[in-house]
């Protein structure tokens, strides 16, 4: 096998039910996830086609643009090929742009000095030097991992001196360890941590230390720390030694230290859980940002985000793997991640599978590492032949190049998904993934702010079982059906070039935020031959529903609801009724009413990772008493519920919760007199907590 390291895995403890992944070659196979095929799945020839699907470009909701880093995936020092021509040809081809050393768990155990790693296996002909020549080759930019496991400050700041000092590498981006929070803290360690206090406050002075010691080097670099996915362990689990969870310590005390925050996210379960999970992307960086916001001190919208390992838990080398990649990519693209990164370029064949009628090799590679099972009954392909989640990124790089924005696209069949981006020179690109194993989707286009060019489009397609993407000229902008598993790229021309068009408003704040209001400002824009119009826009979904214009630089927007995200880009419209671009958006949600007749706290006691114990007081601002009450409240996710309750009589009805008084508790006394109640709570993906509770009918404030 090409990677004979020791044998290791990833797995939390209880009580959350979570996954296994690779971090380390020649993991024992009887420790991976069960690959089982789909049920029923069948070549995508044999697919039937299934009812019509609606899809929804609106190219007047914009959203992130597309960084030069975006597209990315890891390197290994157990990996002999690390630095080969190539394997260094087939990622440039594949448009990737940042590669990430010396991998994952190894880099807690990795001295780059000595090129060791004690514990676990060096290949050759992978220290820095080829690792940089290599990354060169491709013409991506690195991403180093400094070890805190086993390491020092004054190790990884003599690393800074040597990559961009001594060589004049010019490495940018430096993280501060792994996966840190694996490192026993939490009950379960896989990664290396030499430190006697194993604490998530003890890991936060340790990345300032290193932080202050590598920039004392080269100020320019950026320095990022490890935070944990929402939604997946150990989020929201506190160690009796520190303020609060993982991320909100390492944020209060690293947070005015550090440049940009790295998390990794393997969502786990069959292929179809793992492929329907990226709907929680949205939620996870939204948490991610209020996280930030409210702890990484002043400026923390500075602070860039960045995912370096994602990979799915079956299938990770067939079509899974290749949907996956390509979905999630795109979403977190769209929210202003700066780079997304595959585990990894070889990895080594696994436990080997049939997956929607292809054969799997649980292998977390890209590339095929051409070894084989160890009773040598079934081999890889040759050394370096793409599996499928390669397609998915040379796909991605065919899709989203580095300046376009991603606008919204929907779709309202959950098992296809879309992605859209607009170019500089007006064309707009189109992503459509049908994770449908068993059946084709024909699909419907519509476009908002766009007109398409008559006559055929440019079409990518990677189809299941495909060995390469395949192009034509085929159909119209409009209306096409999608292959059973499979990804397909439209490349459409706009009906007339854009010319002399308003440039786009600059990014927006907002400000002032109440329950009902929100300041909306932005930079003033460059001065032009006609009057220029600002509108305010709110994405809904795929539509754009005005709030408002102005000729200024700043905008209240009014009758907003209580307790609700709102999402809000710019347009410039000229007097002519030309419309540029549409601005980046910006993401605000509103709060309580200031003052109420009653008040509620909602609380997370006790979280272990899935699930909770929420504690709610219900406070009585009123003069009179309250001799019956009914609390409600929505979540604001599809995965979070009331599993049990006490003190009160408890109902879930959808995302809307009602809780009752018990039968003969005492009224709540007036003038500040309060009642407790208490529930457990269950999550399965980002839980992002209510704000906005009503009692009897009238809205509280929330404290």
């Amino acid at each position: 096998m090409d990677n004979p390291g020791p044998a290791r895995v990833h797995h939390p403890a209880p009580p959350p039910s979570r996954f296994h992944h690779r971090r380390w070659p020649a993991l024992a196979a009887s420790l991976l996830l069960a690959a089982a095929g789909l049920a029923g799945a069948a070549p995508a020839g044999a697919a039937a086609a299934a009812d019509p699907v609606t899809v929804t470009v609106n190219a007047r909701a914009g959203l992130a643009t597309v960084p030069d880093t975006a597209l990315g995936v890891n390197h290994a020092i157990w990996d002999s090929n690390l630095g080969t021509a190539e394997t260094s040809d087939l990622l440039r081809a594949a448009g990737v742009r940042m590669l990430r050393y010396p991998g994952g768990s190894y880099a807690d155990i990795y001295h780059w000095r000595t090129h060791t790693a004690p514990g676990g296996y060096v290949a050759p002909n992978t220290d820095f030097d080829t690792f940089m020549a290599a990354t060169r080759r491709v013409g991506a930019q690195p991403m180093i991992i400094a070890n805190y496991g086993t390491g020092t400050p004054a190790e990884a700041a003599d690393w800074v001196r040597y990559a961009n000092v001594t060589k004049k590498y010019g490495a940018k981006y430096w993280t501060v360890g792994n996966e840190n929070y694996g490192n026993g803290l939490y009950g379960s360690a896989w990664e290396a941590d030499d430190h006697p206090d194993k604490s998530a406050t003890q890991y936060a002075n340790m990345v300032v230390e290193y932080a202050d010691a590598m920039k004392a080097v080269d100020p320019t670099i950026k320095v990022g720390a490890v935070l944990t996915m929402p939604g997946n362990w150990p989020d929201g689990i506190k160690a009796d030694a520190d303020p609060g969870p993982w991320n909100r310590t390492v944020l209060e005390i690293a947070g005015p230290k550090i440049d940009f925050v790295d998390v990794h996210w393997y969502p786990g379960g069959n292929a179809a859980e793992s492929l329907s999970r990226t709907a929680h992307i949205d939620d996870a960086m939204y948490l991610l940002r209020e996280a930030l916001t409210r702890y990484a001190g002043p400026g923390a919208a500075r602070i860039g985000i960045s995912f370096t390992e994602l990979n799915v838990g079956q299938g990770q080398n067939t079509q899974p793997g290749a949907l996956f990649l390509a979905d999630a990519y795109s979403d977190l693209l769209e929210n202003g991640v700066f780079t997304a990164q595959w585990w990894n370029v070889h990895n080594g064949i696994g436990e080997v599978s049939t997956v929607a009628g292809q054969t799997d090799y649980g292998d977390f590679g890209m590339l095929s590492s051409g070894g084989c099972t160890a009773d040598g009954s079934v081999c890889e392909p040759p050394l370096n032949t793409p599996f499928a989640p390669y397609h998915g990124l040379s796909m991605m790089n065919l899709f989203a190049r580095p300046g376009d924005q991603f606008i919204r696209a929907g779709t309202d069949q959950p098992l296809v998904a879309a992605h859209a981006v607009r170019r500089g020179n007006g064309d707009l690109a189109v992503l459509l993934l049908n994770k449908d194993p068993d059946n084709a989707y024909p699909v419907t286009i519509d476009y908002a702010g766009y007109t398409p060019a008559a006559g055929a489009p440019t079409v990518y397609t990677y189809a299941n079982g495909a060995t390469a993407i395949a192009q034509d000229q085929s159909g119209s902008a409009t209306s096409r059906t999608l292959p059973a598993y499979s990804l397909t790229t439209l490349v459409l021309r706009p009906a007339s070039p854009p010319t002399g068009q308003p440039a786009a408003p600059g990014p927006p704040v907002a400000s002032a935020v109440t329950d009902r209001t929100a300041t909306i400002s932005w930079p003033a824009p460059p001065p032009s031959g006609l009057p220029v119009k600002v509108e305010i826009h709110r994405q809904f979904g795929t539509v754009s529903e005005q709030l408002g214009e102005t000729t200024g630089s700043s905008f209240t927007v009014r009758n907003l609801t209580p307790g609700t995200r709102y999402t809000v880009n710019l347009l410039a419209r000229d007097g002519a009724g030309r419309v540029s671009w549409s601005s980046p958006p910006v993401t605000f949600t509103t709060g309580s009413p200031a003052s109420s007749s009653c008040a509620v706290r909602f609380t997370d006691v006790n979280d272990w990772g899935n699930g909770y114990v929420g504690s709610v007081d219900i406070v009585n601002n009123g003069s009179q008493p309250i001799n019956g009450w009914a609390l409600t409240w929505r979540w604001p996710t599809s995965w979070q519920q009331v599993s049990s309750g006490w003190n009160a009589t408890w109902t879930q009805t959808g995302a809307t919760v009602k809780v009752t008084n018990a039968d003969g508790s005492p009224p709540i006394p007036g003038g500040g007199g309060s009642t407790t109640v208490g529930f457990v709570g269950a999550y399965g993906g980002p839980n992002v907590l209510p704000t906005v509770f009503t009692l009897n009918g009238v809205l509280c404030t929330t404290l």
